[in-house]
């Protein structure tokens, strides 16, 4: 295991920090009926966040005892499960909307504003500031390309094994371009998606142990004895999952009030703003990774967030609304969705388009990120009235085909890397991707 800068007494009182910004949102929920909808929304939200940062140390301790790939796609399944808990309330209160009235007017549009809100952010955010930063940092140390998991001042470097994060994202968004096109996600939806995930799971799990990088309390946590270590990481893993299970609904309620009495669209602050809340643990321990010249590793965690947010989260929406609607009936899809699931297919095909020669440039960086304040902009535009809604569904579907003219252009140069991406991915030894790094 290695471990940089470890400062016990700076570790002890991260954790201490993160659990004790929990507790306000905990006591509010136990003790008051109906609080205040700003109150309730800054303390629910800072619980999740609290609570994020405590099972996102525990996902990256798991490396020390599942090693590989594999270590990598828990800890970013880990990391993100409170984008699952709040999806997964209002996916559920969709689907009791359903049961009741026959449709899903209300809920059904912010359960999907809220996972493709989330998709959005960590493609058109996340990405470029681990890219940004690393490379920053490479050109500020003067570090050598081997001291920096191969990153220079201008290029994040893939590793060829994370050949396999790029050839199940490419046939999940291949699959995400036809969402667009139907009236529900459905149960068949579910199927393929959660079946490309748990391949992609089997893939990774023939992945030899490797030495994982642990930065902050994780690295603290994770150099203490074995039982020591596994018993601190299992009551991190309880208490942020008590936190979670029992704000998430409270938190969603309170946005969507906030939204009303504030006069901004409960799907503006669900798309944008729950995102941001739950996410941002897993986007500064990927910035952490990229500050201490691990960016290789960083994106690599972001990377297969995406791979499990556009299969597992989207495939088990489907299944949660037909649960809580008590039929065998698909998440229902108006037009803003459809556009919304357009832009994000898009961004994940181009996304695809960048990684596929296995390195990021800071031009490519720049661009997501320049997309992604375009998406911004459009949602602000129409939220303050400065452009129409017909306007903004144009904007919507403009940014989209610009996604692909950007990711075809990518691909005119890297397709044949590409191709060999993919048959590394789906049909390469673990072996010979693996003594390809050892030369490198």
């Amino acid at each position: 295991m290695e471990t940089r800068e470890l400062n016990p007494s700076r570790q002890i009182t991260l954790i201490l920090l993160a659990f004790l910004v929990t507790i306000p949102g905990m006591v509010l929920k136990l003790t008051t009926e109906h609080p205040n909808s700003t109150l309730a929304a800054v303390l629910y939200g800072v619980a999740i966040v609290g609570a994020a940062f405590m099972i996102s140390w525990a996902a990256e301790i798991i490396q020390l005892d599942v090693g590989g790939g594999l270590a990598l796609a828990i800890l970013a399944l880990i990391a993100v499960l409170p984008e699952y808990a709040v999806d997964f309330v209002l996916t559920a209160e969709a689907g009791r909307e359903f049961a009741a009235t026959g449709a899903a007017e209300t809920f059904g549009p912010l359960a999907l504003a809220n996972m493709t809100g989330a998709n959005q952010l960590l493609i058109g955010f996340g990405w470029p500031l681990v890219i940004i930063l690393g490379t920053w940092r490479v050109r500020r140390t003067g570090a050598r390309p081997e001291m920096a998991e191969m990153a220079t001042p201008t290029t994040v470097n893939l590793a060829r094994t994370q050949s396999v994060d790029i050839a199940y994202l490419a046939i999940a968004s291949v699959y995400g371009m036809t969402l667009f096109l139907k009236d529900t996600l459905s149960l068949i939806d579910s199927v393929v998606l959660v079946g490309i995930y748990i391949a992609y799971m089997i893939r990774l799990s023939g992945a030899t142990p490797g030495d994982p990088h642990l930065v902050g309390p994780s690295a603290y946590i994770g150099a203490m004895p074995k039982g020591r270590r596994r018993f601190i990481n299992y009551t991190l893993f309880v208490l942020s999952a008590v936190v979670i299970i029992s704000v998430a609904e409270a938190f969603a309620e309170s946005l969507i009030e906030l939204g009303q009495e504030i006069g901004v669209s409960e799907f503006l602050l669900l798309k944008w703003l729950a995102p941001f809340a739950s996410e941002a643990p897993e986007l500064l321990i990927a910035s952490l990774f990229a500050w201490r010249l691990a960016a290789r590793t960083g994106i690599g965690a972001l990377i297969s967030s995406k791979v499990n947010q556009w299969t597992l989260l989207v495939g088990t929406l489907p299944i949660v609304f037909a649960i809580f609607a008590g039929q065998l009936h698909g998440l229902p899809l108006n037009e803003v969705q459809r556009d919304e699931l357009w832009v994000t297919a898009t961004q994940s095909v181009f996304a695809v388009a960048i990684i596929a020669s296995r390195s990021i440039s800071i031009k490519e960086a720049l661009a997501m990120f320049g997309l992604f304040l375009v998406q911004l902009a459009e949602s602000w535009l129409a939220e303050v009235g400065v452009i129409s809604e017909e306007i903004a569904a144009t904007a919507r579907i403009g940014v989209g085909v610009m996604f692909l003219l950007a990711a075809t252009w990518v691909l005119r140069k890297d397709y044949r890397i590409f191709a060999r991406s993919i048959r590394d991915g789906f049909r390469a030894p673990w072996f010979e991707l693996e003594a390809a790094e050892e030369h490198v």
